[in-house]
């Protein structure tokens, strides 16, 4: 990489000795692009040891000088050419991650060399332009690589995958690479069909090819669930327990899974105890999501009296670490559950993160935690009822895989979209939230209701008798 970039001085074979003159002064990439722009990539530019020092000092004095490696440390001096150095006017530009800016801009040189920072975004917006850009893209890949065209499902296929790769139906990913890689497998299959054009056939299973090679994490998890060694129900009501949904990552590829998560509430004045803080299983963030559902109760419960209550909520068999608020709801809507008595429909799942205000907010990986939900009841069998709560804000995320969509048109499967906590949980438990009344009471029979009605009973129990006084 060195003598490509800096050109090099080469030597050929004369009577046992080596031997050189000026037509073997061959010059390098920065003496070719003098006058104009020469683009590097940063990650080649670091990984060649003497690539990046020779860089700062070509554009620190100004000057392209061709030298082998090693000249300036050589022990003994020996006589060769030493080109007289070339002035030097080029604008340098480094193309890497921010991983690599990061890493460079602890160089006192790096920031006075390279003064001009440009983030570019991994995504654009999804307008009829681009489209006819994203288009353009596959057209002039399979002209260039010499691969078969493709046809217009075929096409509106690749841009929907765009769309998956950004998560939002109004966007479209700029990761050009992975849309490559799903370019190369479609044509491959097309040719293997004998098929005049890429079809979208040859798409949709160049994506599930991609998939198949990287989820036998996945696979083995899902397999656990089937065989009850990781315990998940679909079906049934239980008290006190709720299916959360979680992103695991494996390299480059990642994939949804539900939790079991349950509540206990007894007497007691520790509020709400999370299992996995106690034990440092916790992340920062998901500590934070736990703490502010005491706000939540408080707000709703403890107005005029104190909120005595104690509440332990846990994930169920997690043996790693877990991190994100977006279990937060979840974890609520089982201690209301474990408050009130009333027993959660194990057929749904839940995901969404929420504030003090009982308000739903957006997550991340929606739809890898719908596809990861879908795919263990289908493995159990879809009963029809089944299906999944997610917040209202993460509609325009919904990029579903073709089998989920379909299960949800036949009605076999259901997605769930909420504001707030109140709708949520009478979505699981199938009775009202509450309100509260003129006299300042939640409406009996009401979620609200007997989980208040449950705290002043433990009110009593932690309020010392006055009898004997």
């Amino acid at each position: 990489y060195y003598y490509n970039l800096f050109g090099k001085i080469e030597y050929k074979s004369h009577m046992m000795t080596t031997m050189t003159d000026f037509t073997m002064i061959k010059a390098g990439a920065l003496h070719k692009a003098n006058g104009g722009y020469l683009i590097l990539q940063v990650k080649d530019l670091l990984m060649d040891p003497y690539a990046w020092g020779s860089l700062k000092k070509a554009l620190k004095y100004k000057e392209a000088v061709v030298e082998n490696i090693g000249e300036q440390s050589r022990f003994v001096p020996t006589v060769t050419l030493k080109p007289q150095p070339i002035p030097l006017n080029v604008k340098v530009i480094l193309i890497g991650s921010f991983f690599y800016y990061r890493f460079l801009a602890a160089d006192e040189d790096f920031r006075k060399l390279f003064k001009v920072n440009v983030d570019f975004d991994v995504e654009m917006d999804r307008t009829q332009e681009n489209i006819q850009h994203y288009v353009s893209f596959v057209a002039s890949m399979c002209e260039n690589e010499n691969l078969k065209h493709f046809n217009c499902s075929a096409l509106a296929k690749v841009v929907e995958y765009g769309s998956r790769l950004a998560d939002n139906q109004n966007k479209l990913s700029t990761r050009f690479n992975i849309v490559s890689e799903i370019v190369y497998q479609a044509s491959a299959l097309a040719d293997m069909d004998k098929s005049e054009y890429v079809d979208v056939k040859h798409v949709i299973s160049a994506i599930e090819n991609k998939k198949y090679r990287s989820n036998r994490i996945e696979e083995k998890m899902q397999e656990q669930i089937k065989n009850r060694k990781v315990l998940i129900d679909t079906e049934g009501e239980v008290v006190g327990q709720v299916n959360g949904l979680s992103v695991m990552g494996v390299s480059d590829y990642s994939f949804g899974l539900p939790s079991r998560i349950t509540a206990r509430t007894y007497t007691g004045r520790e509020g709400i105890i999370n299992i996995e803080r106690e034990t440092e299983m916790s992340g920062n963030i998901h500590s934070k999501g736990v703490l502010t559902l005491n706000g939540y109760l408080g707000g709703k419960f403890a107005q005029e009296k104190q909120l005595g209550l104690t509440a332990q909520v846990t994930f169920e068999q997690l043996y790693g670490g877990v991190e994100g608020d977006s279990a937060s709801s979840a974890e609520l809507y089982a201690i209301l559950s474990s408050l009130s008595d009333v027993p959660i429909k194990q057929n749904l799942a839940v995901t969404g993160s929420v504030n003090q205000m009982g308000q739903i907010q957006p997550i991340g990986g929606v739809n890898e935690k719908i596809e990861g939900f879908f795919d263990i009841c289908s493995v159990k069998g879809l009963t029809g009822d089944q299906g999944v709560i997610i917040p209202a804000s993460n509609i325009d995320n919904l990029m579903l895989k073709d089998q989920v969509i379909e299960a949800v048109k036949n009605k076999q499967f259901h997605i769930y979209a909420v504001k707030k906590i109140e709708e949520g949980i009478e979505i699981l438990t199938g009775v009202k939230a509450g309100e509260v009344n003129n006299y300042g009471e939640y409406e009996e029979g009401s979620i609200f209701y007997l989980a208040n009605k449950k705290i002043n009973q433990f009110n009593k129990v932690l309020t010392p008798s006055k009898e004997g006084a």
